[in-house]
């Protein structure tokens, strides 16, 4: 299966941005922000069906020429 450029790339950007608003979201609960906390966790919620349907699209990339 050949992979896009694209996809992988956002995939990883996704990842980053994820990595990052858990940390945010850490970091805002500690300091008792919670409506903060509560923002972070929704865009985790949100991106990762997104990260999942990017996923999905790029295994499906290629079709069926490599497999026998």
């Amino acid at each position: 299966m050949k992979r896009s450029f694209l996809g992988v790339f956002l995939l990883a950007l996704i990842l980053a941005i994820n990595i990052v608003t858990t940390q945010f979201m850490v970091h805002q609960f500690f300091y008792e922000h919670y409506t903060n906390t509560l923002a972070c966790v929704a865009l985790n919620l949100f991106l990762f069906p997104v990260a999942l349907l990017i996923y999905k699209k790029e295994i499906h990339k290629g079709g069926k020429k490599y497999e026998q």
